[in-house]
């Protein structure tokens, strides 16, 4: 994308005539495209934080009686968190007690 030097608008591609330019839709300002514009852009991905607060708070959940859908557990840790807005039900996230599984999932 390209933006114009005057106004700040985004140029857009105008092939109307013989000559190819990016031109400014709101001011007179126009790019002559005199050859092949090619630019690539790798962006660095943040490090995720665990939102649910890691292992440690998991060991102070509940538990109860619930099938995890991965392994067919019988048990799994909960916590319910209001993600929403006070007039919408509260959360419950589940982590599978199976100690190779602990699978995590969601219930709205």
């Amino acid at each position: 994308m390209f933006f114009c030097p005057q106004c700040f608008n985004m140029l857009v591609n105008d092939m109307a005539g013989e000559h190819h330019a990016f031109q400014c839709q709101s001011c007179p300002y126009q790019y002559p495209i005199t050859h092949k514009l090619q630019a690539r852009t790798v962006l660095q991905k943040k490090e995720v934080d665990d939102v649910m607060g890691g292992a440690k708070a998991w060991e102070t959940a509940d538990k109860t009686e619930i099938r995890c859908p991965k392994c067919d557990h019988d048990f799994a840790y909960y916590k319910q968190i209001q993600i929403r807005s006070a007039d919408e039900p509260m959360s419950t996230f589940y982590r599978c007690c199976n100690e190779e599984c602990q699978n995590d999932w969601r219930q709205d």
